[in-house]
């Protein structure tokens, strides 16, 4: 016996007050076959929206609206094809229930004042145990038109039911997605976009395995307060901004402080600059700065490597390589100087100043700026007394150089003038501990307190 069937019109719900509400969305087509309570369209009023469900299961034989009709309640919807089977136990269609239940079968009667109502994002999509309609995709509507207090729009992002559930499922925020409909609703294709976006983004290098999720700069309309230009930053500037915030982030720094007493060594360097200059360079204090990190370097291993991608494991370097921070006119770039063990005080000067001209020029090749085991910032020749360098991953430690100055110092029977050098030694608290880091920064020190140390 052939099957019997029924065709029911599905109608808005009631809305409240509100008339002409615009169809934002279309999710079925005739033809299609739905379950009870799928959706059939959404509506949006205000930054509200509703979608109409199916009151039954069944087949859409037509749809009665498209994108952008305007709707009041009652208005078809669309024709279902129900079967007959199911037609008895199927469900009242949702426009013949009433909204809200609370106590009577009409709604409460709605206050002359807003009533607050406390409510999140799940107030637009699912009902509250305290108001329960019996069809909750219309709760924010009704909640409008009984005169409780409307969801902050800048608090939710503004996206129909469906676009949320199609977030959901894709595991997208919709707070950093931005909408490119009407009025900025968000829209599945806007979704779509952003999860793409999001897929295709270049992999950051990390050195932890930890992320960060950092909430966006404040946006400032600084013209307000007064006359204001704009300087783009510079190419080195805008490579090295991303690599300098992921280093400070991702690396617990602890900064280690320590004052050297420099004056036998300045003497030293000052009788030998002479020598220098007739080779066409000049004795810096810099070149002693190295070798003696060098020897710091090598009696304490741990400061000369790396962690691993992984960060459980350490990278113990045998070579030593040290990276100087070269101030020019596009901003800071650290070249590296190669086998520093294996060259003299007058071979480091030569190549420092040779670099340094590279660099200033912007000439420098991939290979100059590679393979550092731990970087030296200067900035005596400009002032300062101390300051907190930042890492240069994957190196794990990198020296800070304040400016000298005489000081009198008491040496046990009197005090007398002696010049003193601030360092300041940036370390990664994950593989160097605080006693190591003093230890280290004091033998460093004491390598340049006495030259003779280096020739050991």
């Amino acid at each position: 016996m052939p099957k019997l069937s029924t065709m029911i019109e599905i109608k808005v719900p009631d809305i409240g007050d509100f008339t002409n509400i615009p169809v934002i969305e279309v999710l079925v087509s005739a033809g299609d076959r739905v379950k009870a309570e799928d959706s059939l369209v959404t509506l949006e009023s205000d930054k509200a929206t509703m979608e109409v469900p199916s009151p039954q299961a069944g087949v859409i034989r037509e749809m009665r609206l498209k994108l952008n009709d305007k709707v009041s309640a009652g208005d078809v919807v669309a024709l279902l094809e129900v079967d007959a089977q199911h037609e008895s136990s199927a469900p009242v269609p949702a426009q013949q229930q009433p909204v809200l239940q609370s106590g009577s079968q009409s709604g409460p009667e709605p206050g002359p004042q807003p009533r607050p109502l406390p409510v999140t994002e799940s107030v637009v999509n699912e009902a509250s145990p305290e108001v329960a309609p019996a069809n909750p995709s219309a709760l924010a509507f009704q909640l409008i038109a009984q005169g409780y207090a409307a969801v902050d729009p800048s608090l939710v992002p503004y996206a129909s039911p469906s676009v949320r559930q199609f977030a959901r499922e894709l595991g997208a925020d919709l707070k950093q997605v931005k909408g490119t409909g009407g009025s900025g609703r968000i829209l599945k294709e806007d979704v779509t976009s952003f999860v793409k976006s999001v897929m295709t983004r270049p992999p950051v290098e990390r050195s932890s395995p930890a992320g960060f999720e950092l909430p966006p700069p404040p946006k400032v309309d600084f013209s307000q307060f007064g006359e204001i230009s704009e300087q783009p930053l510079s190419r080195i500037q805008k490579l090295s901004a991303g690599y300098l915030h992921r280093n400070w982030i991702s690396i617990p720094h602890v900064t280690q402080h320590d004052e050297v007493d420099i004056t036998d060594m300045e003497a030293f360097r000052k009788a030998h600059s002479a020598d220098a200059e007739k080779q066409g360079f000049r004795l810096t204090p810099l070149v002693f700065l190295i070798k003696a990190s060098v020897a710091a370097l090598k009696k304490f291993p741990q400061f000369n490597a790396s962690l691993d991608t992984s960060g459980k494991n350490l990278i113990l370097k045998s070579y030593f390589n040290i990276g100087i921070a070269v101030d020019t006119s596009e901003g800071l770039v650290v070249p590296v100087l190669r086998e520093c063990n294996r060259k003299s005080i007058m071979e480091l000067a030569k190549e420092l100043a040779e670099v340094s001209v590279r660099a200033r020029e912007q000439k420098l090749k991939l290979q100059d700026i590679q393979g550092g085991c731990f970087s030296i910032s200067s900035l005596g020749g400009i002032g300062g007394t101390g300051f907190t360098p930042i890492i240069n991953a994957p190196e794990v430690a990198v020296m800070g150089v304040s400016r000298s100055r005489m000081q009198a110092i008491w040496n046990g029977k009197s005090f007398e003038p002696r010049l003193m050098l601030p360092l300041s030694v940036s370390y990664d608290h994950r593989v160097i501990d605080g006693a190591t880091a003093a230890r280290f920064t004091r033998f460093l020190g004491s390598q340049l307190e006495d030259l003779r140390l280096l020739m050991l």
